[in-house]
């Protein structure tokens, strides 16, 4: 299994790294495999386990949290095409080349807001339709029994 991360730059751009062995750890000490100089990173930050059919991450302790898909996790099964976020950095998880689109967190946020909004709409117009039929002034009679109540 060919795993690695892709890193987001601000700049738009990204930059591919393989992980070295079934063991990566990500840190922020000079003896981490995938090591982030940053002090928002911590020493040992977390550590990314791959068999032959899964790969795990899991937080060493760090004080900002490791996250999977905006979520803080201790431990996670991830996915090809998952988002970790180690300190301010942002990777996605790429596993034998897949997914092939390399998007950004922020973009697939954006694709999938632009995805939802038609459904919602539908649901809203679905909901306005349901007391279509219902004739006004039973449903004032209706308001008044409630005010009784």
């Amino acid at each position: 299994m060919d795993v690695a991360l892709v890193l987001f730059k601000k700049d738009g751009s990204h930059k591919v790294f393989p992980l070295p062995s079934s063991i990566t750890v990500i840190g922020r000490r000079g003896d981490c495999d995938l090591r982030i100089p940053l002090m928002a990173v911590s020493r040992r930050h977390c550590q990314l386990n791959q068999n032959e059919d899964s790969v795990k991450i899991r937080d060493l302790g760090s004080r900002n949290g490791t996250y999977v898909n905006d979520e803080r996790i201790d431990e996670a099964t991830v996915r090809a095409g998952d988002y970790l976020k180690v300190g301010p950095l942002a990777f996605m998880l790429q596993i034998n080349g897949l997914p092939k689109e390399i998007v950004s967190p922020e973009l697939a946020a954006k694709k999938q807001a632009k995805q939802e909004k038609p459904a919602a709409k539908a649901a809203a117009e679905k909901e306005s339709d349901i007391f279509a039929d219902v004739d006004e002034d039973a449903s004032d009679s209706f308001l008044a029994e409630l005010k009784d109540i």
